[in-house]
């Protein structure tokens, strides 16, 4: 594939500064490694690596084309063209949207943002409307995915680069719609640069990411990024029973603007009429229906997914009748029946407030004389605030609590323990033991199981791999726990 640059440069702020518009761009690249004969080059100044450092050895590997930021330390090189922009990694965006012939506008692309309940949201409008018989394509935490073909990935949002191809191959397989996540990390880093949006969907905002924004205020500005750059033709939909629901539709373009609620007047209501293990049973928009998920927080979910559709222009009906059969996403209250009965739960819940909402919902579906036994961690090279508050929450909702490693990455296991155990009183230490190997908690946790009890694997969900030291080491939370209850 190849393409003239002047028609990659269409609606962008780009600036020939040397060479000519009509070279030939055979591929798009930001990582010099891959760079070959004829790429396109863009340096990106990232918060550990500046590209602009790597452009001369970009050249040298064959990029004909250098798009640049800051010029300072660039020798300019003959019969290559170089163009300026004020952002290149929002330019980046655009480039691959014109060099993969704009499939973000033959696509109906709703994203999802907000701390908690992404993964559940866009997996459910992936199911829902491949029951309803529509091609569709998945951008998630989980996994991406075109139609049945999965397509590992690492992060929550690609970046832009791979966003469109990947978009590029949903139009050409077919598909109609794409459901995806939007990170904050990925807003801030434009990594959705170039997307034409159908619709946006804010869940919640909650304790999370102040490593990487600084200060929550700076988190809530990151995910309001989704909202104000949609377009007028779009709709954005919140969550108003999060105080900060009408912060995000605060000079918003999108012509189409609506509300959901469990607990106030929205344009999308629904009311938990019965919350078990086995499911929820729904009021939605003053229609019953019985679905698989379980817990409040799934309500949220489920109603914000029924009310895209209906904006998507789908039958009432036919919605609730799909969303009645539909299972959530990997690794999110994930349940699995031991041969004693014992109730193990994996959760991906990673934020106090996460770890709240399933720990509520466990204490609720609880019979008498059953425990909690929660097993818990906090990630490493992460958000340290956080580590006393998950601690305490597990104790205040649990009878037993083993706290254990997660990804601990390039921190020492023990130093985050240890920051753990630091949020907990004498009392809260005494229901608390610390096991570091996680297998080891895991399998001690069930040990420790009587008949009917529950079970709280958290942080992890679907993850298959725990990362030490920068390796990833092969670990499913869901494997172990399956084993430890003889299943």
């Amino acid at each position: 594939m190849a393409i003239i640059l002047n028609s990659l440069l269409h609606n962008t702020d780009a600036i020939i500064t040397q060479g000519n518009s009509d070279v030939l761009v055979e591929n798009i690249q930001f990582d010099s490694r891959k760079v070959h004969k004829n790429s396109l080059f863009v340096a990106i100044k990232g918060s550990i690596h500046d590209g602009h450092t790597h452009i001369t050895q970009a050249i040298a590997q064959g990029a004909k084309t250098v798009v640049y930021e800051d010029e300072k330390n660039i020798i300019f090189q003959e019969n290559i063209t170089y163009i300026k922009t004020k952002n290149s990694a929002r330019i980046l965006g655009f480039l691959a949207d014109n060099f993969y012939q704009n499939p973000s506008k033959k696509l109906k692309i709703v994203a999802v943002t907000g701390t908690n309940g992404k993964t559940t949201t866009a997996t459910l409008l992936f199911k829902l409307y491949k029951a309803l018989n529509y091609k569709v394509g998945l951008l998630s935490t989980v996994q991406n995915q075109i139609q049945d073909k999965v397509i590992p990935t690492n992060l929550t949002t690609p970046d832009s680069l791979t966003t469109h191809a990947l978009l590029a191959q949903m139009y050409a397989e077919g598909c109609e719609y794409c459901f995806m996540e939007a990170s904050s990390h990925a807003l801030v880093q434009e990594r959705l640069a170039g997307v034409h949006l159908t619709g946006a969907i804010f869940s919640n905002i909650t304790h999370d990411h102040l490593d990487f924004h600084g200060t929550f205020d700076h988190y809530i500005k990151a995910k309001k990024l989704l909202f104000d750059h949609l377009p007028t033709s779009a709709f954005a939909l919140v969550n108003i029973d999060d105080k900060r629901g009408q912060v995000m539709l605060q000079n918003c373009n999108a012509q189409t603007q609506k509300t959901y609620s469990l607990t106030q007047f929205a344009d999308f209501k629904a009311k938990i009429l019965e919350n078990t293990l086995h499911g929820l049973f729904l009021d939605i928009d003053q229609e019953q229906v019985w679905c698989r998920l379980i817990g409040e927080f799934n309500a949220y979910n489920l109603l914000s997914v029924y009310a895209t559709a209906r904006l998507l222009k789908a039958e009432k009906q036919t919605i609730l009748t799909a969303l009645s059969l539909i299972t959530g996403a990997e690794g999110r209250f994930e349940q699995f029946v031991g041969t004693n009965g014992a109730v193990g739960i994996v959760d991906y819940a990673h934020t106090p407030d996460a770890l709240k909402n399933v720990l509520q919902t466990i204490e609720q579906l609880k019979k008498t004389g059953e425990q909690v036994i929660t097993v818990v961690g906090c990630g490493g090279d992460r958000d340290k605030t956080k580590r006393a508050i998950m601690a305490k929450l597990a104790c205040e909702y649990s009878d037993k609590v083993i706290l254990t490693s997660d990804n601990p990455r390039s921190e020492n296991p023990m130093d985050i323990l240890d920051d753990m155990l630091k949020g907990l009183n004498s009392s809260q230490k005494r229901k608390c033991e610390v096991i570091e190997n996680r297998k080891d908690a895991i399998i001690k946790a069930c040990q420790n199981t009587q008949n009917n009890d529950i079970i709280l694997i958290a942080g992890k969900g679907h993850e298959t791999y725990q990362e030490i030291k920068g390796v990833k080491y092969p670990f499913d939370d869901r494997e172990i726990l399956k084993t430890a209850l003889g299943i």
